[in-house]
């Protein structure tokens, strides 16, 4: 990306069942769902969305390979999207295990994401 216009942070929590996907879908989420951009067609090469980069950068704190960062990427509605994963977040003790949820333990995940639009 040659020029980031726009910045924006979220966290996701899963707190049964120890799905990183789906704190990493809810941080990207989070981050982009209480936002509006009205004048970022404008700021981008040729004026159109098609020109949009994004990039999502997101902190997990384990199961890395276990994160379909496609699943990640179709939260983003426009522009080409890239995933760049580095340790960070937080798992900690949920209180509780439950069985109906999917809980192999006591840990819920927690993800932040910051997501960049550019071009």
């Amino acid at each position: 990306m040659n020029q980031i216009l726009f910045i924006q942070t979220g966290m996701g929590i899963d707190v049964h069942g120890q799905n990183i996907t789906k704190a990493a879908v809810r941080a990207v989420e989070n981050a982009i769902w209480f936002n509006s951009m009205p004048g970022i067609e404008q700021s981008l090469p040729e004026q159109k969305l098609e020109n949009m980069k994004v990039n999502v950068r997101l902190a997990v704190p384990l199961d890395r390979n276990l994160l379909d960062t496609e699943k990640v990427k179709a939260v983003v509605p426009y522009g080409s999207v890239t995933v760049d994963v580095t340790d960070g977040g937080m798992a900690t003790s949920s209180g509780v295990i439950l069985k109906d949820k999917n809980d192999e333990n006591d840990l819920m995940y927690m993800v932040n994401a910051a997501v960049e639009v550019g071009y």
